[in-house]
C-alpha cells in the first residue's frame, strides 16, 4: 500500500480516525472513481512498534489500491487525488495526469492530493 505521511495531522484527519491504543487499527473506506466504479480501500495504522517487543512499524498506509492502479494504468509521477464527500468513509478518487505538475485544487478544503511520498499543498 501507499504510505500516508504521519507528520501531517491535517492529512491524517482527512481519513477516518484510528485508535493508536489498538494494535494495527484500520478502517475500510469506499472510493468512487470518475467512471462510477467503487473501490474498497483499507486505511491502516501499522503500529506494532508500540504493541510488540520486536515490533518496528509505525506508519499509516492505504492498501488494496493495486487493482485501481492497474485499471487506470497509473504511472509513476502521476497524482492520486482524494476528495471528501458528505458521507463519512466515502471519497472520490482519481489519477491526475497533468504534465506540468500543477494541481489546480491543491489546498482546497476536502481535497487531498498525493504524489510520491508527500501531500501536495
Amino acid at each position: 500500500g501507499i504510505l500516508v505521511p504521519k507528520a501531517d495531522p491535517e492529512l491524517l484527519s482527512f481519513f477516518p480516525a484510528l485508535d493508536p491504543s489498538v494494535h494495527n487499527p484500520d478502517a475500510w473506506i469506499t472510493c468512487t472513481d470518475e467512471s462510477g466504479n467503487e473501490w474498497k480501500l483499507r486505511y491502516v495504522y501499522y503500529n506494532n512498534r508500540f504493541h510488540s517487543e520486536a515490533g518496528t512499524r509505525n506508519e499509516y498506509r492505504l492498501t488494496y489500491l493495486t487493482p485501481y492502479f492497474r485499471r487506470t494504468a497509473a504511472r509513476p509521477g502521476e497524482q492520486l487525488v482524494f476528495t471528501a464527500t458528505s458521507t463519512p468513509g466515502r471519497y472520490l478518487i482519481t489519477i491526475r495526469r497533468d504534465q506540468n505538475g500543477q494541481v489546480a485544487d491543491a489546498g482546497q478544503p476536502g481535497v487531498i492530493t498525493l504524489r510520491g511520498w508527500r501531500r501536495i499543498h
